[in-house]
């Protein structure tokens, strides 16, 4: 989900990026309407302009001054710490404004002074006067700006995992159905229907309660096959069973050619597993190791829980594979899938040689 989770986010970096481009127009109108006030009182002089006029020029000058300066500063401290300090970014905003208040109340005021808009020696007066005022505007609308923006981004990247994950699921939910399908077209793929067919034909004047047993293991397969599109994950246990009961199948067709063991860690039985994950491995080696070689061949399946994990492997005494070589829509490339979605880096597949064996494993972190 990589490329899905990159394009919503190359999106939602568009809109950011376009809504600081606004943001930043929007910052220079305050001080081009001073600049324009300016130019009135060089022009006409300030006793041409009525008090009302003086006043909110003075306005003008300060919300320009603190006001252009808090916007950058609070986006910079609100990118560099709202992350690393959820709790204390408030204070940050807090100090920020109140030096930018500071700061930008006696700029004013030495500005007014350079433009003989205050009286001689009243600039201090002018200072003690407007600071209070001033701070307590920043303060008030700089702080509910800043938590409202910081509420805003924090819901705007809630949306978006949530988007990524439902769509994360949704891809989960239609690997799981491919498995399910696949696996349920080789249950009732005709060469297999045909030959466990015969093969309980054949038993039942002979051998009539192993021909039963067959009749009940197939539709046990069928039946898990079928029903497990409500689970993600199922009980290694009741994995371990799907799968003794495929290799019972296969084994009354191919009799002495397929020999296994299955030898199950009674600590991990109760761990959760994606469903078909250890038949897919299983069906694999009787398809492509013993169906192929006149010898047949031996498979062992193993489970081991240790250090929060669960261990899965199936060994073959075949040729061998290359997991590179598998093509994404195989069975294994589905699971390899699968494992990606539903446990990230936590879980992994891998095929190898263990002396003249082939080993396909599967390494799953332990479902509390």
């Amino acid at each position: 989900m990589t490329w899905l989770h990159d394009s919503v986010e190359c999106r939602d970096e568009r809109g950011e990026m376009s809504g600081r481009r606004w943001l930043l127009r929007m910052l220079w109108f305050a001080p081009a309407i001073a600049l324009l006030v300016a130019v009135l009182f060089l022009v006409f002089g300030h006793q041409e302009i009525s008090a009302f006029g003086q006043h909110l020029f003075s306005a003008l000058i300060y919300a320009t001054l603190i006001g252009t300066p808090s916007s950058y500063l609070l986006n910079w401290a609100g990118f560099h710490w709202s992350e690393r300090w959820p709790r204390g970014v408030i204070l940050i905003y807090a100090a920020v404004l109140a030096a930018t208040s500071t700061v930008g109340t006696a700029a004013g005021t030495l500005l007014m002074q350079a433009m003989h808009m205050l009286e001689n020696g009243s600039a201090w007066a002018e200072f003690r006067g407007s600071y209070p005022i001033s701070l307590l505007i920043s303060l008030v609308l700089g702080l509910s700006i800043s938590s409202f923006e910081t509420m805003r981004h924090k819901l705007h990247y809630a949306t978006l995992e949530l988007r990524t994950q439902q769509m994360e699921q949704e891809r989960a939910n239609k690997l799981l159905a491919e498995a399910q399908l696949s696996s349920l077209e080789s249950r009732i793929h005709p060469h297999f229907l045909f030959n466990t067919l015969n093969s309980i034909a054949a038993l039942i004047p002979t051998d009539p309660k192993r021909a039963e047993d067959t009749v009940a293991r197939l539709a046990t397969l069928l039946r898990f096959s079928l029903n497990t599109s409500q689970n993600s994950l199922v009980a290694l246990e009741q994995e371990l069973k799907i799968v003794r009961d495929y290799l019972e199948i296969e084994a009354t067709r191919f009799g002495g050619r397929l020999r296994y063991a299955i030898q199950s860690d009674e600590s991990a039985d109760g761990c959760k597993v994606p469903p078909l994950a250890l038949a897919t491995l299983v069906e694999n080696a009787v398809k492509h190791v013993v169906a192929r070689r006149t010898e047949g061949a031996t498979i062992a399946i193993s489970s081991a829980r240790a250090d929060g994990r669960v261990t899965l492997e199936v060994l073959d005494d075949g040729p061998g594979f290359s997991l590179e070589q598998v093509p994404a829509d195989h069975g294994l490339g589905n699971l390899a899938a699968r494992l990606q979605l539903l446990f990230g880096e936590a879980a992994h597949l891998d095929v190898f040689r263990r002396g003249d064996s082939t080993v396909v494993q599967i390494v799953l972190p332990v479902e509390r």
